[in-house]
């Protein structure tokens, strides 16, 4: 809605103080208060971490494969979740995100069906056809027909809390994973980061929440511009696909992302055509860890992006832990999409054209 993006970045000049412009669109534009959803995500940690899991029916000793099965924002908890356990996961994993699981499933793979609402049809094809495989399968979910299937099946199932959007129940689901996961011991004991994180995303909480932050300055620079968000394949693609899901669901605003080196072979050529008038801001998502070939690809890369006449933006997490700056990331991500929205002058909860294509389905 262009009109409110000039009222904004109006406002911008006429107001010293930023927060009476926010608590303005805030109060006008998040009826459903996703504000303090957000502020307090921490607490969807210590929900999830409190579930208590009987997995006594999981043989551990057979699992060959693990298959995370989910879309939208359960989906996006598996993606994180294999980049989160980059080092530490032993098993070959894949997240699903289709009506059938992949043919080499059978009774050594762990299959983790996940939906929030416990009603994605995707989701309960894919649960039917683990049970048909005689896969091993836990269940997490708020309830609908995969709680009903997995009882039917006698399939261990965590129930989350009900009343969130499923995308700003990230945090939850998430969690839920790590605590199976952890349960299962298939990866390090996570208790001491857990509760690392929860007091962390309480900290950030607080940051993002006040009238000045980086989610809120990224936004602004953002406004008028399409995101383009170059990441790494297997370290931070998620990040990416998650910033791109967020854009899209909360700012209602079209983002597109890519992953080093991949996009070296083929995307970088695209550049030789652009022009400042397709509005592109490219977003660098960089990390430390980066391998010191991709770490000058992204050097060498953005150099000819910033020829081309395109904006550039890096964004990097300073915490000394991959999976603290992973969390940070995502964070940062979830905040800033959802200050965009109200600059840009959407509801960041409504999803009208995601509910027409189910109603229509």
């Amino acid at each position: 809605m262009l009109t409110i993006t000039k009222k904004y970045k109006t406002k911008l000049k006429t107001f010293i103080e930023r927060e009476m412009i926010i608590k303005e669109l805030i109060t006008k534009l998040d009826p459903d208060n996703q504000f303090d959803v957000l502020k307090d995500s921490y607490s969807q940690v210590e929900y999830a971490w409190n579930i208590k899991f009987d997995l006594s029916t999981i043989d551990v000793t057979k699992i060959k494969n693990i298959i995370v099965s989910g879309l939208g924002g359960s989906a996006i908890g598996g993606e994180l979740l294999q980049s989160y356990f980059r080092t530490d996961l032993k098993y070959p994993y894949q997240v699903n995100r289709n009506y059938e699981l992949p043919l080499y499933a059978n009774e050594e793979t762990l299959v983790i069906a996940s939906s929030y609402s416990g009603n994605t049809e995707e989701t309960i094809s894919a649960l039917n056809d683990a049970t048909a495989k005689q896969c091993q399968i836990v269940c997490i979910t708020t309830g609908g027909k995969i709680e009903q299937i997995a009882k039917e099946n006698k399939i261990p199932v965590g129930i989350l809390k009900h009343g969130f959007q499923p995308r700003f129940a990230l945090w939850i689901n998430f969690f839920s994973l790590v605590n199976v996961f952890n349960t299962l011991k298939i990866v390090p004991e996570q208790d001491s980061l857990v509760k690392e994180v929860i007091l962390f995303l309480k900290k950030k909480g607080l940051e993002y929440s006040s009238e000045k932050n980086e989610a809120i300055y990224i936004a602004e620079n953002l406004l008028g511009f399409i995101p383009l968000l170059y990441s790494v394949s297997d370290y931070t693609s998620v990040v990416g696909t998650r910033w791109r899901g967020q854009f899209n669901e909360n700012s209602k605003q079209h983002a597109f992302s890519n992953c080093y080196p991949e996009l070296d072979h083929n995307e970088i050529m695209g550049w030789e055509g652009y022009k400042p008038t397709m509005n592109f801001k490219l977003i660098n998502i960089i990390d430390e860890d980066y391998h010191l070939q991709v770490k000058k690809r992204f050097e060498i890369t953005t150099e000819v992006i910033k020829k081309c006449g395109a904006d550039v933006i890096n964004i990097q997490s300073k915490e000394k832990n991959y999976k603290l700056r992973l969390v940070d990331m995502i964070y940062l991500g979830d905040w800033m999409t959802y200050y965009y929205a109200l600059m840009r002058g959407f509801d960041p909860t409504t999803i009208d054209n995601i509910n027409y294509l189910k109603a229509n389905l």
